[in-house]
C-alpha cells in the first residue's frame, strides 16, 4: 500500500510543480493540501514502529501548508508558527538517536554558525523592505530551522547510515526551501529565486519526503 501512496505523491507533486513553474497560484492551491497527507500515509504504511514526534512534525507542516495558501502577513505568520512547531518536533525525532559523546563539538558549532550566518544574510536582504516585527519573527524562525538541521547532522555523525544521511539532506533542502520562500514573499526582487514557487516547493516536498524516508530507514523512535 505504501507504493500506492508513493505513486500518488509523485503524481500530485509533478502536477503541483508544473503549476508552480507556470506561476498559477489558483491551481497550486488545489494540490498543495494533499502533498503532506500523502507523505504521512506513506510513512504510516512503511513502518510498524511509529515516531510520534515525526507524525506531529508532518501534521504541523501540513497545517502550515494550508495557512500559507492565503496571502498576507497574518497567514504567513500563522503558517510560520505551525512550521516552527514542526521543526521542534523534528528535533525531538532526531534527538533520540544521537550519541552526544560521539559529537565533534567544534565542528558542530562552526556548522551551526554557518547556518545562523546564512539566516542573518537572508534578514539583511529583507531589512529595507520588511517591518522590524516581521524581521525578528523571520530570523527566529530561520534559527529554529537551522537548529533542526544541526540535530539532523548530529544524528548522522553519531550514527552514520544511509537513513541518517538521507534525513540530513532532507533537512538541508527544507532549510533551502524556507530561505527561498521568505525571499519570494518579502523581497522586492522575488525573481532572484529561479521560478520562485517552483524552487520553493521542489526543495520543500523533496526535503519533507527525504526526512521521512530517512527516519523510516533509520527506525527512529
Amino acid at each position: 500500500m505504501k507504493y500506492v501512496f508513493l505513486i500518488l505523491l509523485i503524481v500530485f507533486t509533478v502536477k503541483h510543480l508544473i503549476d508552480s513553474w507556470n506561476d498559477d497560484a489558483k491551481k497550486r492551491a488545489y494540490t498543495k493540501p494533499f502533498l503532506l497527507i500523502l507523505i504521512i500515509l506513506f510513512y504510516l504504511f512503511s513502518t510498524e514502529e511509529y515516531s510520534i514526534p515525526l507524525l506531529i512534525a508532518l501534521t504541523a507542516s501540513w497545517l502550515g501548508d494550508l495557512l500559507l495558501i492565503p496571502k498576507g502577513h497574518k497567514w504567513f505568520t500563522l503558517g510560520g508558527i505551525s512550521f516552527m512547531i514542526s521543526h521542534f518536533f523534528y528535533i525531538f525525532a532526531f534527538y533520540g538517536s544521537i550519541q552526544f559523546s560521539k559529537i565533534p563539538w567544534i565542528m558542530i558549532i562552526l556548522i551551526a554558525l554557518l547556518y545562523y550566518g546564512i539566516s542573518l544574510k537572508i534578514i539583511f536582504m529583507l531589512k529595507k523592505d520588511t517591518s522590524k516585527i516581521m524581521i525578528a519573527t523571520i530570523y527566529f524562525y530561520l534559527l529554529c530551522n537551522s537548529t533542526m538541521n544541526v540535530f539532523a547532522l548530529m544524528r548522522f555523525i553519531s550514527h552514520p547510515s544511509v537513513g541518517s544521511f538521507i534525513a540530513f539532506i532532507g533537512a538541508l533542502l527544507f532549510f533551502i526551501s524556507d530561505c527561498t520562500v521568505i525571499l519570494v514573499r518579502y523581497s522586492k526582487k522575488p525573481e532572484i529565486i529561479f521560478k520562485k514557487h517552483f524552487t520553493v516547493m521542489l526543495t520543500y516536498i523533496v526535503g519533507q519526503f527525504l526526512i521521512t524516508l530517512g527516519i523510516v530507514l533509520g527506525n527512529v523512535r
